[in-house]
């Protein structure tokens, strides 16, 4: 188990809320020297008080928004399959997602919408936000994260079809260039029984309910 791994697995079986400071340090220390020398060359003074501990900050930030290239989807899947012969919808929806875009570093978040038709086999409904997660924190492009959940979805349980869609604002487009702080992203993929017109539409109809 990595040790940002261990971390969240500390953070889980928490009651309460408790600082929980477990990282590579080695990493820490790579990065934490990149990030000095990046506080220097934009022209501010890396000695100041408020910038004293920033490099160490950054660099354990960033293992944690990234801790998803040391998690395995897949295993967290596979790791809550349970034989049930249902074969309606099952959907998870409003799963809060935090990523970074790959080409400025910048944060992009919203919701992610995931369904499955079952084929023999249901799955834990906490991995499915598990598994957002896993992928969500990684340099992405949300496209590339959309089909990423699907994909996963689909080849471990081998359901019938699989439905993700994902909302989210993006700040390398509201902070810089064109700068549209009000517009957001959608993107969509479906494998098998949600190819059907009449199924995603049902799934697209939910998703846009308040039934709570």
């Amino acid at each position: 188990m990595t040790e940002i791994n261990k971390e969240m697995a500390e953070e889980n079986k928490m009651d309460g809320y408790e600082k929980v400071d477990l990282y590579n340090q080695v990493l820490v220390d790579k990065i934490a020297v990149s990030y000095l020398d990046i506080i220097k060359n934009i022209g501010e003074d890396p000695n100041r008080e408020g910038l004293l501990k920033t490099p160490e900050r950054v660099a354990k930030a960033l293992q944690y928004l990234t801790h998803g290239y040391d998690t395995d989807p897949a295993g967290i899947l596979r790791s809550a399959m349970f034989k049930e012969d249902y074969k309606q919808m099952v959907l998870v929806k409003d799963i809060e997602i935090y990523s970074m875009c790959e080409h400025h570093m910048l944060p992009f978040f919203g919701k992610a919408h995931v369904a499955y038709i079952p084929n023999g086999y249901i799955v834990g409904l906490s991995k499915i936000p598990r598994i957002v997660d896993a992928f969500a924190r990684r340099l992405q492009v949300q496209e590339r994260l959309t089909t990423q959940i699907k994909d996963c979805i689909q080849d471990t349980l081998k359901p019938l079809g699989v439905a993700v869609v994902i909302e989210a604002q993006h700040l390398c487009m509201q902070m810089r260039g064109i700068q549209k702080q009000n517009s957001v992203t959608t993107t969509s993929d479906f494998t098998g029984a949600f190819l059907v017109d009449k199924t995603r539409a049902e799934f697209i109809h939910i998703i846009g309910s308040k039934l709570h």
